[in-house]
């Protein structure tokens, strides 16, 4: 009677399969995703260029630059940084064609009137923007004032007729320049070193 009583428990302990143990197991799914996932390296990506460590050099010369077209002058700055004085032009599309002359006296020609004007300082530089006007587009001063600046003492309004706009530059002394142009918004910059050459 015992031995069949454990017949019975031994045959109802094993009412279903066996779970033996697997000879050959398996990741987990996420285990086989991760592991035949393609392994791909993004490319390297270069930093952005911090402005201003891009700059072209100074240079005791004329320049020119600009692209074709037609662009109004929205506002007009002077600053004093620590190696240079900056004049900047800013316009409502990209920068026109423009020139930058430098001269030996701020002594300048006030637009087709054939009369003279003088700046403060002893030497000078004419920036010429072509395709441009600003009578409609810029409010501010027309004769701007840094007698404490190191180079630009004086920037005026000359001329603004017939899609030639023009500020002439009265520097303390002739200094080598640089110019180049920004985006977002579309600026020309002229630069003047403080360094004595």
């Amino acid at each position: 009677m015992a031995a069949a009583l454990c017949a019975i428990l031994v045959g109802c302990t094993q009412v279903g399969p066996t779970a033996a143990p697997d000879a050959n197991p398996t990741a987990s799914p996420a285990a086989d995703l991760v592991a035949s996932a393609p392994r791909i390296s993004p490319p390297p990506v270069s930093p952005p260029v911090a402005p201003g460590t891009n700059l072209p050099g100074f240079a005791c010369a004329d320049s020119a630059g600009g692209t074709t077209g037609v662009a109004n002058v929205t506002a007009v700055r002077v600053a004093e940084q620590l190696d240079y004085d900056r004049f900047v032009l800013q316009f409502d599309g990209t920068v026109p064609k423009y020139t930058a002359k430098r001269q030996d006296k701020p002594t300048f020609p006030m637009g087709a009137s054939g009369q003279s004007i003088t700046l403060s300082g002893t030497a000078g530089a004419l920036v010429t923007v072509h395709s441009a006007t600003e009578t409609n587009s810029y409010s501010g001063s027309t004769d701007i004032s840094h007698t404490e600046f190191q180079v630009i003492k004086e920037a005026r309004l000359t001329q603004d007729f017939e899609g030639t706009v023009s500020w002439a530059l009265g520097l303390d002394h002739a200094a080598c320049m640089r110019t180049f142009t920004l985006t977002n918004p579309a600026r020309l910059i002229v630069d003047f070193t403080t360094a004595t050459s």
